[in-house]
């Protein structure tokens, strides 16, 4: 039932998705204006259930603690707030003259629900928190890289270019593409010395833009190799008396699913643990040489 409910959520959002996209085509919302709208009204009536009974059961997590507070602290989190921004926009509209145009928008954002039943978005999210000081650095670095290029390029060109380089924030908009290595090339330097400070700042650019995208990358290769231990450990411990019955079994897969590690995966740590456990390790005492089956 639970596996139903969660398809059902997922098509619902992407559903949602593209009927909030469809609308902003003009002839497309004049004709199918009213069938929109009731289906508008029919996702944020299923989107209103379930957020209701995801802050309700939430009390369930910690029953030693007053349910009120257990579920207010639920409301504050990320995925709550995702959820209520998902219901917020017809709401609004019920009680406040809003720009129905910045309504599309917010209803665009329920594709970030779908960050909670996918486990390789989850995983990003969960290593871009835990490498958010790393990450702000280097955007930092970028930040006071994108300064001095500015600064730069309007001391070497503002007076062949002003209308581009006529000063330091207008000169940000090359700098940002330059750094990024985007390069869109509507703005370039023309000038001898211009062209060789470009010239440096996108060599500059190639790797410090790169250094966001490796920060992460390692971070995901290390959550990964965190996901991959906790499953080897769940199937130790099931293995302790030498076989996994119908409830560790239920209880490995439900874990599998949700760190998002497939089957043949599973399967090849499952038999590094089977085979560890039926060859163990055996030591030696330094002092007088018994022979005894070393334990983790």
């Amino acid at each position: 039932m639970a596996w139903f409910l969660e398809i059902a959520l997922i098509v619902a959002i992407i559903a949602s998705v593209v009927a909030v996209a469809l609308e902003t085509v003009p002839g497309i919302f004049a004709r199918y204006g009213t069938e929109f709208h009731n289906f508008d009204l029919l996702i944020t009536a299923i989107f209103t259930v379930e957020y209701a009974a995801r802050v309700w059961a939430s009390a369930e997590a910690a029953p030693d603690q007053p349910a009120w507070r257990v579920r207010l602290r639920y409301v504050l989190t990320p995925m709550a707030v995702i959820d209520l921004i998902a219901i917020l926009p017809l709401y609004l509209t019920l009680f406040f003259s809003v720009d129905f145009q910045l309504l599309r928008v917010l209803r665009l954002l329920r594709i970030y629900k779908l960050t909670r039943y996918s486990p390789a978005l989850s995983a990003l999210i969960a290593v871009i928190r835990e490498e958010g000081s790393t990450l702000l650095a280097a955007f930092m670095i970028l930040a006071i890289l994108l300064v001095f290029a500015s600064a730069g390029a309007y001391l070497v060109e503002h007076q062949a270019q002003p209308e581009a380089f006529g000063s330091v924030p207008s000169s940000m908009w090359w700098a940002m593409v330059t750094l990024t290595t985007v390069g869109y090339g509507d703005v370039t330097p023309i000038t001898p010395l211009g062209r060789l400070f470009g010239g440096a700042i996108t060599l500059l650019g190639v790797g410090m833009a790169a250094l966001p995208a490796g920060i992460i990358a390692s971070g995901m290769a290390d959550h990964l190799h965190q996901r991959r231990k906790q499953l080897h450990e769940e199937f130790r411990c099931a293995l302790e008396d030498g076989f996994i019955d119908i409830t560790e079994g239920r209880k490995i897969e439900r874990l599998r699913r949700e760190l998002g590690i497939n089957r043949e995966m599973a399967r090849t740590i499952h038999q590094e643990v089977r085979r560890n456990h039926r060859d163990p390790k055996w030591c030696r005492c330094p002092s007088c040489g018994h022979k005894f089956e070393s334990r983790p």
